[in-house]
């Protein structure tokens, strides 16, 4: 089946890259991140793409310096002589859907069971590294929307405080994809991914569709191989000729692992923190 794929405003064009390095799940690992960043500089060139692949927040409790990491590690790969903006691209994940449908709290019919799921769902150790009380949002339900208003507010102004947060969760890709006519077209999604249904019609499904994503058998036309970053399942990395799955627990347990791909969807390096 045959899909479109080119939606400007919501997926990012990677081009033929001599490599792409597609960087999994983070959860706020900052260390495991650093590290990882301390190798990644030493293997890029002029014609690689990075992708992130979401879920930068969540968990650990150290997201403002996870995110800070994000953009240094940013400002460095732009100074090397021949990189580009283009050649970094961030997806938006489950934890980042979080974070915006939060801030979106005051339209929910049902405010406080949205924000106590969230809540369970990594959203109280981002709220805290933020230094936002998660109880405060709970009695701010209870007392109605104009205190949820409030308490909002009170988010975004604590977002702020830390420099380019707040632009760079505006700016984040539904997915990524090389070129259709390429020599081994890959996509690249967050966690899941319905084959019946063509990129703009995915909606919610990236995030929250993995048990979609380990249906796929066989090729999602024009794409040889789909690549996700995230399993909520925790079953650690897979590949196939299909789909492959970069998720290797970090946030969990486990570690924190940057895949290099060629142009014809071949592993060429692997990098471990």
């Amino acid at each position: 089946m045959c899909h479109n794929h080119r939606d400007p405003s919501h997926l990012s064009d990677l081009g033929n890259p001599r490599l792409i390095w597609a960087i999994p799940a983070i959860h706020g690992e900052t260390g495991k991140l650093a590290d990882l960043h301390d190798c990644l500089i030493q293997n890029i060139q002029p014609g690689d793409r990075i992708v992130y692949m979401g879920n930068y927040m969540g968990y650990s409790g150290s997201d403002p310096a996870c995110m800070d990491e994000i953009l240094t590690f940013r400002r460095m790969v732009l100074s090397r002589k021949g990189m580009i903006p283009s050649d970094i691209v961030y997806l938006r994940g489950g934890q980042e859907e979080i974070w915006e449908k939060l801030l979106q709290l005051h339209f929910a019919p049902n405010p406080l069971d949205v924000l106590l799921w969230m809540l369970g769902n990594g959203l109280s150790q981002t709220l805290k590294a933020y230094d936002i009380c998660p109880h405060d949002g709970i009695e701010a339900c209870r007392s109605g929307t104009l205190a949820v208003t409030k308490w909002l507010a009170k988010i975004r102004l604590n977002l702020r405080t830390h420099p380019g947060h707040e632009h760079f969760l505006m700016q984040l890709s539904r997915a990524a994809y090389t070129d259709p006519n390429g020599a081994y077209p890959l996509l690249f999604v967050h966690a899941g991914l319905n084959d019946n249904k063509p990129l703009n019609e995915q909606k919610d499904i990236f995030w929250w569709g993995a048990h979609q994503f380990e249906n796929i058998q066989e090729p999602y036309n024009p794409f040889q191989k789909v690549i996700r970053g995230y399993d909520p399942a925790h079953k650690g990395r897979h590949l196939n000729c299909i789909s492959a799955t970069l998720d290797d627990g970090c946030g969990f347990g486990g570690n924190l692992i940057c895949t290099g791909f060629d142009n014809n969807g071949a592993i060429a390096k692997t990098i471990a923190a």
